[in-house]
């Protein structure tokens, strides 16, 4: 399957933002692309809630999932994009998912279920809490190449997450994210092929890149890593679209190697 990883630096005005990621899928897409990913927050990046709050809108009116859908829509393919701040309430938004078909129709939806907080040794503050509610569902699409989990960023972090969703089927798992420079440049890529490894499965991570409007700086490397942890694309630091041709069928090679989904055991804890 040829799939494309679209690879942004998001700003301020949702719809410069989705004008600019449509263009790149219908490139995408003209160049052989079957499935497209997008970043975390595809349709604004602002670290600013208030800010925020005034911008984001419920799904249904969501300039950047409503272009993507006609893109999905005018080229036959999928798009699996990586993420939305979607508002759920006066007060409260949603980092959403959204697997889109060819047909345009969402089949798929996922909010990232761990939220990132945290205070960096660089002095950089995030609180994903106080604007976002987590979810709580693991999620499985089906594609035409296979079973697709769905997670977002932060999520990689918390392995059994991944393994949950490969010994449930997953062959694909998508990771789109808005990571920082800081631990971009420590764990980005020591993490994905970790996941990769440990699950047999195509890790796909669509990633923001470079200095965004609200200031902050994302790490970017968009990665494909093969079920045995190879390295198939990295899309560097630049906005760029990463194209990448892989065989779901390394999968059952590389599990059949390494039978380790099948090898979980009970086990109680000790401490002494």
């Amino acid at each position: 399957m040829q799939i494309a990883l679209l690879q942004l630096t998001t700003g301020l005005d949702p719809a410069k933002n989705a004008e600019t990621v449509s263009a790149m899928a219908r490139a995408a897409a003209a160049r052989g692309a079957e499935i497209i990913f997008t970043p975390e927050m595809t349709g604004l990046l602002d670290g600013k809630r208030a800010r925020m709050l005034e911008a984001v809108h419920y799904a249904d009116r969501d300039v950047t999932l409503a272009a993507l859908q006609t893109v999905a829509r005018d080229c036959k393919v999928w798009i699996a994009l990586g993420s939305l701040a979607v508002r759920l309430n006066a007060e409260t938004c949603a980092n959403r998912s959204f697997l889109i078909d060819t047909n345009g129709a969402v089949v798929a939806t996922y909010d990232k279920i761990h939220l990132f907080d945290v205070d960096l040794p660089s002095g950089e503050r995030y609180r994903e809490s106080a604007s976002y509610a987590p979810g709580d569902k693991a999620v499985l699409a089906t594609t035409p190449w296979g079973k697709l989990g769905l997670t977002i960023c932060y999520d990689v972090r918390f392995p059994g997450l991944y393994r949950t969703l490969a010994k449930a089927g997953a062959s694909l798992i998508a990771v789109p994210a808005a990571f920082t420079q800081t631990t971009g440049a420590a764990h980005w890529h020591t993490l994905l092929k970790a996941r990769a490894i440990e699950t047999s499965s195509f890790i796909i991570a669509a990633a923001q890149c470079g200095v965004h409007d609200d200031g902050r700086s994302t790490f970017g490397h968009s990665l494909v890593v093969g079920p045995w942890g190879d390295l198939i694309a990295d899309g560097g630091a630049s906005v760029d679209i990463i194209m990448a041709e892989i065989d779901v069928a390394a999968v059952n090679l590389a599990r059949n190697r390494i039978p380790s989904l099948g090898h979980d055991r009970p086990y109680e804890m000790t401490i002494v």
